[in-house]
């Protein structure tokens, strides 16, 4: 019993959804618009209950002293900083309940929370992709060793895009002749990340949205209902 009301509403929301994109008329445009407000509505509330979440998980490893917690008491006053600059001071050109902070603007050159995120967030951002960067060519090193057919293939047409895209890989076919101005690196770099690469990256968008349709049906239709908390 507990189940059935979640999963109608669900079967009903879905099923207009569906119908509003198909007949776009009244009172199916109207009811589309309207579900999601509400959907913007939840949102919102889900947000602060994640947050709270959030807030609670890394208080109880303080509190208890777990692993690492030193981590999550940093996640946990960068979080109340925040927090609190932009409900006091508010961001860019919305008020917080404060005002603006003129008098920490003017000191600061911007709003509080603007320079926490521009100085702040923003620096230890490039720093941590900095640092992926040697993860991400780590994995390439592994993927690109030439054991099989499929990773040979990869490595060659890798190889060809890289050096199709730097100066020294067009310096290397620029004596070929303009009869055969297909094989200089450039031309085929561009013709693999025109071709190739599009046609697999539609591909996988395609598998992907069938997918999300399968996923949906299932969920509308009560199939699926992991979503419920159950198996």
């Amino acid at each position: 019993m507990n189940y059935k009301l979640p999963l109608v509403i669900t079967f009903c929301a879905g099923l207009l959804m569906i119908l509003a994109e198909f007949i776009p008329h009244r009172p199916f445009g109207s009811i589309s618009a309207n579900i999601e407000i509400w959907f913007l509505i939840i949102t919102g509330f889900a947000i602060i209950l994640g947050q709270i979440s959030l807030l609670k998980m890394n208080i109880i490893k303080v509190v208890y002293k777990l692993p690492n917690w030193k981590y999550h008491l940093a996640t946990i006053i960068s979080f109340s900083v925040m927090f609190l600059v932009g409900i006091l001071y508010g961001m860019q050109k919305q008020p917080g309940l404060l005002g603006h902070g003129e008098w920490l603007s003017s000191a600061l050159g911007d709003k509080p929370f603007d320079y926490i995120f521009a100085n702040i967030y923003q620096h230890l951002m490039a720093a941590m992709f900095s640092i992926l960067a040697f993860y991400i060519a780590s994995a390439a090193y592994r993927a690109f060793i030439a054991r099989t057919l499929d990773s040979t293939l990869l490595l060659s047409v890798s190889i060809i895009v890289m050096l199709g895209n730097t100066s020294f890989g067009t310096s290397l076919t620029a004596g070929l002749p303009q009869a055969i101005k297909f094989l200089h690196l450039p031309n085929l770099s561009s013709f693999i990340m025109d071709f190739p690469n599009t046609a697999g990256q539609r591909a996988i968008l395609i598998g992907a949205g069938i997918g999300i349709i399968g996923s949906s049906l299932r969920i509308i239709l009560g199939i699926e209902r992991s979503w419920l908390g159950g198996k």
